[in-house]
């Protein structure tokens, strides 16, 4: 897809008001008697939690044009999603970017967050890998297919099985809450095997431990493998439901500090260093 495509789309340029903080002390700068408050620079610091790779490094490409405006973004990094949305529940955060769409619904109906999800920034594409086979069409009978526990992924696995004939689903399913109980037909007898933390699928893979191993991108790139050259399937993105938001209480979602950042994530600069860094395995999204 030409990088043009996923450009289409982008926030126009404005100029950041003064910005008001998100939680975090901030520092007013006017001076008792002063009559030129009006000139004065309110600072704002945004901390925000992130998996490493792409989001953090993402994060730290934008933090120097953000602190032109005034907003320092203190960048806190997790492996365990989990603990991600709790902190910024409880107030630890101010921020996050790491889920997707899917995912963040499902963490609101569990948990009962009151989250709000002000913009997508990219996709990050699930992609099959083997040592075994060359395809998913060589699977023979009663493959063992590998898949993590992070349920809102089973949707886009299922659609990857499915559009190569492998199986079929329940054609009134939501594929974004499909399950592998939605599975109706399963002629090859795939043996599913769901139970592994998200970022051991890499090391699964490495060992060889199945005929095929579901890997989201953010751990592959993160491990040194290329969805687009090491995968033997990878998820289609047009019209995906899959994109990797900011997400922040909802009492935040009109704060000018925030905005400011998805508008610099969004930015045809940052847009750029996304498809540059990660060669497409990473894609951008405007909205």
């Amino acid at each position: 897809m030409s990088k043009s495509l996923w450009k289409k789309v982008l926030l126009s340029a404005g100029a950041v008001a003064l910005l008001s903080a998100c939680g975090n002390d901030s520092n007013d700068a006017s001076n008792e008697g002063s009559t030129d408050s009006e000139n004065q620079t309110e600072e704002t610091t945004i901390r925000i939690g992130a998996t490493n790779t792409p989001h953090a490094e993402t994060l730290e490409f934008v933090a120097p044009k953000l602190e032109e405006e005034g907003i320092t973004l203190d960048i806190v990094t997790y492996t365990d999603y989990p603990l991600i949305n709790a902190a910024l529940d409880s107030g630890d955060l101010d921020a996050n970017y790491f889920q997707t769409v899917p995912y963040f619904d499902a963490e609101i109906e569990q948990n009962g967050y009151d989250f709000a999800n002000v913009g997508g920034i990219h996709i990050e594409p699930i992609a099959a890998y083997s040592q075994r086979v060359d395809s998913l069409a060589d699977l023979e009978d009663g493959a063992k297919v590998l898949v993590s526990s992070n349920a809102p992924d089973y949707g886009r696995i299922l659609e990857i099985l499915q559009n190569e004939g492998l199986i079929k689903l329940d054609e009134n399913v939501d594929i974004t809450k499909a399950t592998f109980d939605d599975i109706v037909e399963n002629e090859r007898n795939l043996e599913f095997e769901t139970s592994y933390d998200p970022a051991l699928m890499v090391q699964l893979y490495d060992n060889d431990e199945g005929d095929v191993v579901f890997i989201n991108s953010n751990f592959a790139v993160d491990n040194g493998l290329s969805p687009i050259d090491d995968s033997i399937a990878i998820q289609t993105i047009e019209d995906s439901p899959y994109a990797n938001i900011i997400a922040v209480r909802s009492e935040d979602k009109d704060n000018e500090a925030i905005k400011a950042l998805v508008e610099e994530l969004r930015s045809e600069e940052t847009q750029d260093f996304i498809l540059e860094t990660w060669g497409g395995s990473v894609i951008p999204v405007s909205e």
